[in-house]
């Protein structure tokens, strides 16, 4: 049996196509517009596709000075296990390396579970003591 092929671009997916694989993954989305002006936003973006269809996404936004967060790693589920959030994250890392600059912070909220995925890229679990923990706000 061959391995699939993926094609890796350094550019946003479509909006349609974000909404979607959000969508497969269990994740709520906000209107059509709000997405687009989200995606035009980003410092960032790494899509992958097979065949033409969006399987992957990850991007980075923030002030692009002092602050960077990883938003929207994504794999799709049929595509899981492959490999692709890793190789993802290595082109977010070349990405972060490349235009941060000593005293920048990256973060990132992990989605419950996938705390060891990053652990193994060298990000530190807020645990609530020395840190405090993360928290956010939904609008």
């Amino acid at each position: 049996m061959a391995a699939m092929t993926f094609e890796f671009r350094d550019a946003p997916p479509a909006v349609a196509e974000f909404a979607a694989l959000r969508t497969l993954v269990g994740w709520n989305n906000p209107t059509a517009d709000l997405l687009a002006a989200s995606i035009e936003n980003s410092r960032y973006w790494v899509s992958v596709f097979h065949e033409r269809q969006l399987v992957g996404t990850g991007r980075v936004i923030g002030d692009g000075a002092m602050y960077f967060y990883i938003q929207d790693l994504i794999v799709h589920p049929a595509y899981q296990g492959q490999g692709l959030g890793k190789q993802m994250m290595n082109r977010i890392e070349a990405y972060l390396a490349s235009v941060c600059r000593s005293g920048a912070t990256v973060g990132l909220l992990a989605a419950r579970g996938k705390e060891g995925f990053y652990d193994s890229f060298g990000y530190a679990r807020r645990d609530g003591e020395s840190l405090g923990l993360g928290m956010c706000r939904f609008v």
